[in-house]
């Protein structure tokens, strides 16, 4: 015969007291501000929160007033303002903007993006060397997965964890300039 398992009391009271709470709260607009919400017990004696009085020992539960703040009016775009404004090749019949782009959104001539794109090519192209050279690092002391035992290595297991950081770090480094190449590739 399987064998009933009591849920806690005070995890169900929490429980029911967040959904008596977020009832309240999703109440709709049209209902009294006045809504009541009662604790009661259970023919088992678990607190229950409900809404009407029906029930063993019941009493009203002082909630606190909800305050609520509307969000604030956006203003309402004005038609033709940057059309003709930009000299993009974007400007024209589509209000200004490429597509999914507000209107008033900052743009950035050619000449500045070309500047930005080349910095951070060089940027990337540093790193990638850096990178470079530490994998190369890595592999030297590495060697093909039988590094020379270090002064401090008497133990062979600390040995072997060196081992392994060498080689885990061997296959981060490739992953990194994997990713570095393909910013690379990226940037137009």
């Amino acid at each position: 015969m399987p064998r009933l398992i009591r849920p806690n009391p005070l995890t169900r009271t929490v429980a029911l007291a967040g959904l008596a709470l977020a009832g309240a709260v999703a109440l709709p607009a049209w209902t009294p501000a006045q809504a009541q919400v009662y604790r009661c017990e259970s023919d088992a004696g678990v607190p229950v929160y409900q809404g009407s009085p029906s029930g063993r020992n019941c009493r009203a539960i002082d909630l606190a007033p909800l305050t609520t703040i509307p969000a604030p009016k956006l203003p309402a775009p004005k038609s033709g303002a940057t059309a003709g404004k930009s000299g993009s090749p974007g400007a024209g019949a589509s209000g200004g903007t490429a597509a999914g782009t507000p209107a008033d959104f900052p743009r950035v001539d050619a000449s500045t993006q070309r500047a930005r794109d080349d910095g951070r090519r060089r940027i990337l192209e540093d790193e990638l060397r850096k990178e470079e050279a530490r994998l190369e690092a890595l592999r030297e002391e590495y060697k093909d997965g039988e590094p020379d035992r270090l002064g401090n290595e008497r133990n062979y297991q600390k040995y072997l964890d060196r081992v392994e950081r060498l080689r885990s770090d061997i296959a981060s480094s490739e992953a990194n300039i994997g990713s570095l190449k393909r910013e690379l590739s990226a940037i137009r």
